[in-house]
Parts: structure tokens; sequence; C-alpha cells
């Protein structure tokens, strides 16, 4: 039996199946710290986000313990010496500070607007009339679901203190869905305003977002799967050692990449889920396990496109071209997976974040254009010399290919609705939403 066919289909599916892998979703922390972290003004408030979580709920018992909670620790505000001076010792409330939490569908309770102007997130002498909020706290209206949300703790300075401290308090959560968490103070005395403590976070099964909690055993079937596209190359790989191909020996890197990688992401979510801490250094470990995986098997799928090693002994002058790429790409690819993943505890903002994806973006659509081009001229020499069985497998590989490029989009497209509130960036080309294991292109 001649063994080529068998190594090059091997090939470009184990080549579609570590291009196409990678994670989902973004990296959120479930315990959220606050180091002095100072308030911002937004309209007629002083605000700071406290962080932005999916919680399944565990039920509306509330005398039994409570799985899903969300709990205020240490919380400390600090107001400037200048602020506190203004007043008196023996003052009893001399500043009000609110957290408010709330669920996404209860956003729109959340401040008002007199006679159509603009919204305010306090309450304004005209609002007061129109609503009968009270002036100088944030306007709340009660959800439809349950007139105790969203929910509002009150913390009061006193005298000239410089400090206050926030009530520990856990709050359970009976409905599943999106928590807001923000710091708000309508006291205009009190700019400058800064924040420390935590706040705890907590899911049913432990403290793994509620976005993120499938995605454990999402790495499990991935890593499974890996573990199986390694047995059946690696049994092939010695059983044709004779005939192995230099760009083989790269192919079985990436595949043993791809399995390290779901390995590390699996614990270290377990570890996130146990812990309700992301660990730093395993974080970083497999952003950059991913970021040179992701990066090989490109260069490899347009090596390949180019006819490297089937039409072509060497790529010649393209080799310095395809390196430089390759490094950019890298480079690009490890910048924005450290700022989503890395030490992050909510969502980058829309404009950071654009602006990291844009370049990645860019370089997936210049890539898998290079990818077709080349694809295209390798077929025209296949089908000029006849080679009836390379032809047959490229033809195979570009339709497995476009494939992945439409079931990209399709997701994408269907991704976006759901995403109204929150900023998505999601990489059109080789979308790590679609891991889909084409092992339909190994022949036997």
């Amino acid at each position: 039996m001649n063994p080529h066919p068998l190594r090059l289909g091997a090939l470009l599916a184990a080549l579609v199946l570590a291009a196409g892998g990678g994670w989902w979703g973004r990296a959120e922390a479930s315990i959220h710290t606050y180091g002095r972290e100072s308030f911002r003004e937004v309209g007629n408030a002083f605000l700071l986000s406290g962080g932005s979580e999916g919680i399944v709920a565990d039920g509306v018992d509330l005398a039994a313990p409570a799985s899903s909670f969300i709990k205020f620790v240490n919380v400390t505000f600090w107001r400037n010496a200048e602020s506190a001076e203004s007043h008196a010792k023996m003052a009893h409330s001399t500043g009000l500070v609110q957290a408010i939490l709330f669920e996404a569908a209860d956003r729109d309770n959340i401040g008002g607007s007199a006679y159509g102007g603009q919204r305010s997130i306090c309450c304004t002498p005209d609002l007061a009339k129109l609503e009968g909020c009270k002036q100088g706290e944030v306007i709340r209206r009660p959800s439809s679901d349950d007139p105790a949300w969203p929910v509002v703790v009150d913390t009061h300075f006193s005298a000239n203190h410089l400090s206050v401290k926030l009530d520990d308090e856990e709050v359970h959560i009976t409905k599943t869905g999106m928590y807001n968490l923000f710091f708000i103070s309508c006291d205009p005395k009190l700019r400058g305003l800064a924040m420390s403590g935590k706040t705890i976070w907590r899911n049913p099964g432990g403290y793994l977002p509620g976005r993120m909690a499938p995605l454990m055993r999402f790495y499990v079937f991935m890593s499974l799967a890996y573990l199986l596209v390694m047995v059946v190359w690696f049994s092939n790989y010695i059983r044709f050692w004779r005939d192995i191909l230099p760009i083989q020996n790269w192919i079985t890197l990436v595949i043993a990449l791809g399995l390290f990688e779901m390995t590390l992401w699996y614990f270290e979510y377990l570890n996130f889920n146990s812990s309700g801490v992301r660990p730093v250094g395993i974080t970083t470990w497999v952003v950059t396990v991913g970021a040179i995986r992701k990066t090989i098997s490109r260069l490899l799928i347009l090596s390949i496109s180019m006819g490297y090693g089937v039409v072509r002994p060497t790529l010649g002058g393209l080799t310095s071209k395809v390196l430089l790429l390759g490094l950019t790409y890298f480079l690009a690819s490890e910048l924005l997976d450290i700022s989503e993943n890395v030490g992050t505890i909510n969502d980058i903002s829309g404009k950071a974040k654009l602006f990291l994806v844009l370049p990645d973006a860019f370089l997936d659509a210049f890539l898998i254009l290079w990818i077709f081009t080349s694809l295209s001229r390798t077929l025209e020499k296949l089908q000029a010399r006849r080679s009836s069985v390379k032809l047959d497998i490229y033809r195979k590989f570009t339709n497995a290919l476009a494939v992945s490029v439409i079931a990209s989009v399709v997701w994408i497209g269907y991704e976006m609705p759901h995403e109204k509130k929150w900023f998505e960036a999601p990489t059109l080309i080789f979308s790590p939403q679609c891991k889909l294991p084409l092992g339909g292109l190994i022949k036997e």
C-alpha cells in the first residue's frame, strides 16, 4: 500500500483540527479585589464598577444555606481630607455611598430622565417631583419579578472621619442571570472617593462564573479529542517512520501543544472554581502555549497550501515572509489573549478590546486570503501534473477550510444578538467557537 495518501490525508486533518482549536469565552474572576480604586464621575454621580458575572440560582428557600451569593468583605470607602474636614466632628451622616446590585434585565430600573432629557443616575429636584425619589440618592425602581431587587446597600460617613466600612453582607441569589454591581455616590462633596476590599461571587458548583462553568466539561472533551488524534497520528507516525517528512514533525508538535493547552485550561478552571482566584502563572502559560499552537498551525496550513512538501521541496523566497507573518501573528494573538485572560476581573472596555482585536482579526483575514490564493495555485499545478490522488486530497482540504470559515461566520451571526450590552470582538477566521474535528479527511 502506498503510504503517502494516508500520511498526507492525516496531515491535513490534523492541521484543520489544530487550527480550529482554541478556547471559548472571556475570563472573569469570582473574587473581585479592590485596592483603593478611585470613583469616576459619570453624569451627576461618582461611580465605580464592582463586577459583572453570570450567576446560577440555587433556589428560593431563604432559610437554607446559600450556595449562590454575592458577599461584601472588608469593603471600605475613603474620602480625601478636604472633604472630611468640611464637616463637624459631632455630625451624624456626612456622606452617603450606595452599593447597587441588579440583574441585567433590570438595568433600566436604575436612573431616570426628567421631561425626556438626559438620563440621570442620581435623583434631582425635578426627578424627585416626577418619580418620588429621594434627592441625593440613586434612583431605583422595583423589579417586576421581585420588588426587593435591585438591591441597594447604604453606607454613611460619620463626623469628619476619612473612611467608613460597609457591613459585611451576603446577598442570596434566587434568579439565574447576569448580575452587575456598582458603587455610587451622589454627594458632590465626595469627589476623589476611593474604595478598597473585595466581593465574593459564588455559583452552586463553585466560584466559576455561570457563563464559564460549562467550559470545564468542554476542555475535558477537547483533551480527550486531542488524545485520540494523537494516538491515531502517532500510530501512523511510527508505522511509516522511514518516510516521515520534516513538516510532519511540526504537525506532531502542534497536536502535542493542543493536548497540553486543553489540559492546562482544564486545571486552570478547576483551580479557579475551587479557590475563586485565577493564578497568573498558569494562565500566562496557557495563553502562551495557545498562541504558539495557533501560530504554528496557521503557518503549516499556509505552507501546505503553497504545496510545501507535496508540490515544492522548499518555500524559496517566501520563507522570510511567512516567518515574519508568523511572528507578527504570535505577538498580536499573545497580546489579545493576555489582556482577556491574565489577571482580568471584568470584560475590558469596548474601545480597548477593539484596539487589540483589530490587528488579530486583520492578520487572520490576511492569512485566510493568502491560504486560499495559494491553494488555488497549487490545485492548478496538480491538475497540470495529473496527480489525481494529491489533487483529490487538496480539494477535500480546500472544502474543509471553506466549511470552517462559513461555520465561524454563522456562529458569529448567531452570537451577536445575544450580546446586547457587552461588546464582543470575535475573530472571523478560524473562530475559537468552531472546534470541529474533521476526521473524515483521514484516508484508510
